[in-house]
Order: C-alpha cells, then structure tokens, then sequence
C-alpha cells in the first residue's frame, strides 16, 4: 500500500522491518524502531495443561486475525482466548492489561494465530512472562523467533498443533523454550535499547528540517 505521508522532510518511522519493506513510502525517509517491553518478574507456572491467546475483535477481523486458525486449532487442544470482543467466540472477553497478564502466567503455552499483522506487543509480553510462543510463521515474527530454539513457528497448522500438544504434555520443556524466549526479548526489546533508537530518530528528524522544511502536500 501507498503510505499516506509523503514528505522527504519528514521522518516516517516504522515499528518493523516487515512495515518498512512492504509500505511504499514514495519520497519519505524511514527508520525503523523495534518494539520495547518492560521487564517484569516473570512468574510463569505453566500448571494449566492449556495454551491461551490474546486477539482483539476477532468476530470483525475474522482472517486477518486468524479466526479460523483459532478454531481449528481449539477443535484439536484446549485453548482460551482473552482480547476485545473474544466473548462472542467463546472467549474471556476485554480485561485490564495486567490482570490478563496475571493470569495468563498459568497457561503452559501462548498461542498466536494471527495471519497478517507486523509483529504484535503481545506476543513480545508472552515471552518475558516466560510463556513458550507456538505461531504462524509470517510477517516480522520469522526473525524473532527461531524454530525449536525460543518458541515454534510454522505456515502449516497441523504442525503447530503437533507443537502444541508437545507442549500441553512436556511442562519441562515447555518452561525451557519459555526462558529462551525471555532472553530473546530482553536482549532485543529492552528499554535502554528503545529510548537510544528514539532519541536517534529524533535526531535525524530534526536534521531534516533544517536542511528540508515540513512540506504539506
């Protein structure tokens, strides 16, 4: 798609590398910042023999969130669903952030069956809560997570389901990929990393108006 900002004066910063490639940005300069997480204490458990996901409005964006994902998947291992709107597919419905959090620290795995979306925050804040991520293969996700190593990822769901039910049935191993993950996070998504980038952009940003002002076109 045509970004709808189209100024060599401004500085159009993106959240992922995937955004930045597949955005035409016409004359816009970019950079990109990856997401930041804030630390917490962990607390994973995993003693519920349950995977959980954390999708908004899924009865709206139905594919592109990954609905039908979810509901094959559901039909094969037990899974629940917290997120804007999930009580119309059977899901626990809007909670505050931290109690969702809370309570997802039970569950043995995080599922995310989202199709299209550059690379969601929850699925960072799953992995410094120390769940092991199962999740479709796409978008910016590829190069955060390695299969096997810090989470599973895969285009084919049948495999994921397999994942899963490794998972439902190993605790051990599923609180080992859940570390690893966590490390990824901390090492990739920290703040201190976050407020440097930052500080950067607007650097540059302001760099640029100085030798190119503000246009509106």
């Amino acid at each position: 798609m045509v970004h709808p900002v189209n100024d060599p004066g401004i500085l159009l910063v993106h959240v992922t590398h995937f955004n930045d490639l597949f955005w035409d940005c016409r004359e816009t300069p970019t950079h990109v910042i990856d997401h930041a997480v804030m630390p917490t204490n962990g607390g994973y458990t995993g003693e519920l023999e349950k995977g959980v996901s954390l999708v908004n409005d899924m009865p709206r964006r139905k594919r592109v969130v990954g609905g039908d994902v979810f509901t094959r998947a559901r039909s094969e291992v037990p899974l629940d669903l917290f997120g804007f709107n999930s009580k119309e597919v059977g899901g626990y419905g809007d909670l505050p952030q931290a109690e969702v959090h809370e309570r997802m620290k039970a569950y043995r795995l995080y599922f995310n069956p989202i199709r299209y979306t550059s690379l969601p925050l929850s699925i960072l804040e799953a992995m410094e809560i120390g769940l092991p991520v199962v999740a479709l293969a796409t978008t910016e996700l590829v190069t955060v997570i390695k299969d096997g190593e810090n989470g599973f990822i895969d285009t084919n769901v049948e495999r994921l389901i397999g994942r899963m039910r490794m998972l439902l049935a190993a605790p051990y191993e599923a609180r080992m990929i859940g570390e690893a993950g966590r490390r990824t996070v901390r090492e990739r998504f920290g703040l201190e990393r976050f407020i440097a980038d930052w500080e950067a952009a607007f650097e540059e940003a302001l760099a640029l108006r100085e030798v190119m002002p503000c246009v509106l076109r």
